[in-house]
């Protein structure tokens, strides 16, 4: 462990994070968080707020007037969403194929709801006719679901879901914490209600801003239960007709007042984590989504080719891998373990290990954002394969690198 010095100015040091998340921020994103600061309600940053919600529009690939941030990690917009949308008795579907399946359901336990649940095996995703016989079986208020499943490296396809639930009368929550600007998630395409991410995967940024947009029917659900703070009411206040949302700070209801033209006082707005999430933003969108999403389906196959080279199992139905994030199955006689402390110690990159079932079974290697470009996979293909042959683990000296890069000139 690092001796403390906690009089010592900051020097970090330089690491490649190519691991499931956080990864190496933009530099134009690092440089946007050091602008000067603005009052919350000084013109000129109601007019970021603006251009915020205006970007993200574009990134969700929707017209949802309510597209805004929720100040705080990723896990600030899942809590915002449910808390917002579920009181207690309402029930709450979750199909679960990964650990962040597991955290949806147990937000939704927190807030009161019936939970209901359903399962694959990590590693597969669900079909529409899975969702649809427990939409018909436990007919819930909202089904809450991930993208992406960094845990299990897997991406489950939600164009027919969102379909799906609107038949049934049912809301949609999704995840896309870890897929947001790195594949497509055409919002009002597929009919989802509520989207909510984070900066630190494919957008590039570092934790701290929650980017989530609210379909028209979500948010009337939410206004129903408007109750402004003790101390801010207008004269001839009248709250809403529903139960009051069970949190202060992520009641999507002021926090959408605060947004909006009323500009109600509700929290400090972050705002040098404003700056940053406009700067993620404004960087996809001048890049184009579809640009985006291609440059990490390439990064994916480079990855990919170059650990094959080594002879090393991917995990996981490759069908629905996510183009972010590969799993690889550590090989037997390997301490997986001490390969990452190698790679990190040694060589400056982080790699992940998973959680639960997949714990010291898998590693997740990450090719996204910043880091979805050839020079960052090679680096990394080419210190595995050091460590790996210091471990007595055979393979052929060069072929990954070699074989990423073939990869990445095919397109």
């Amino acid at each position: 462990m690092p001796r403390l010095n906690p009089l010592a100015p900051l020097d970090p040091p330089r690491r490649l994070l190519m691991g499931p998340g956080p990864i190496n921020a933009y530099p134009q994103v690092l440089r946007a968080m050091a602008k000067p600061l603005l009052g919350q309600f000084d013109p000129q940053f109601r007019a970021y707020m603006a251009e915020t919600s205006a970007l993200y529009r574009r990134v969700f690939q929707t017209r949802n007037r309510w597209t805004m941030l929720v100040d705080g990690t990723a896990r600030a917009g899942i809590e915002a969403a449910l808390v917002s949308l579920l009181e207690p008795g309402d029930r709450l579907l979750v199909p679960i194929f990964g650990r962040f399946g597991h955290l949806l359901a147990e937000i939704g336990r927190r807030c009161g709801a019936q939970v209901r649940t359903i399962e694959v095996p990590w590693g597969r995703v669900f079909e529409p006719e899975d969702i649809e016989r427990a939409l018909r079986r436990h007919r819930p208020k909202l089904v809450a679901i991930c993208q992406g499943d960094t845990s299990t490296t897997m991406a489950q396809p939600l164009a027919e879901v969102g379909p799906l639930c609107a038949r049934h009368g049912v809301l949609t929550y999704v995840d896309a914490t870890a897929t947001l600007g790195g594949m497509d998630l055409p919002v009002d395409r597929w009919r989802l209600d509520v989207v909510s991410a984070g900066l630190q995967k494919c957008l590039g940024g570092p934790s701290g801003s929650a980017p989530i947009t609210i379909s028209e029917r979500a948010a009337q659900l939410i206004y129903r239960r408007r109750h402004i703070e003790q101390g801010l009411q207008p004269p001839g206040y009248r709250p809403g007709p529903g139960r009051r949302i069970a949190s202060n700070y992520f009641d999507l209801a002021m926090i959408m007042d605060y947004w909006s033209e009323k500009a109600l006082n509700h929290h400090t707005e972050a705002t040098s984590m404003l700056y940053a999430a406009r700067e993620c933003a404004r960087r996809l969108v001048k890049e184009g989504l579809r640009a985006a999403f291609a440059r990490h389906a390439r990064a994916s196959r480079a990855m990919v080719a170059g650990l094959k080279a080594m002879g090393l199992e991917l995990y996981g139905d490759a069908r629905h891998k996510m183009p972010n994030i590969t799993g690889v199955v550590i090989p037997p006689g390997v301490d997986g373990e001490r390969v990452r402390r190698a790679m990190l110690d040694e060589h400056g990159i982080e790699i992940g290990t998973s959680f639960g079932p997949l714990h010291g079974r898998i590693w997740r290697i990450g090719a996204m954002g910043a880091n979805a470009r050839l020079a960052a996979i090679t680096r990394t293909l080419a210190a595995l394969e050091k460590v790996l042959a210091r471990e007595g683990y055979r393979l052929e000296r060069g072929a990954a690198v070699a074989a990423a890069a073939s990869a990445w000139r095919a397109r």
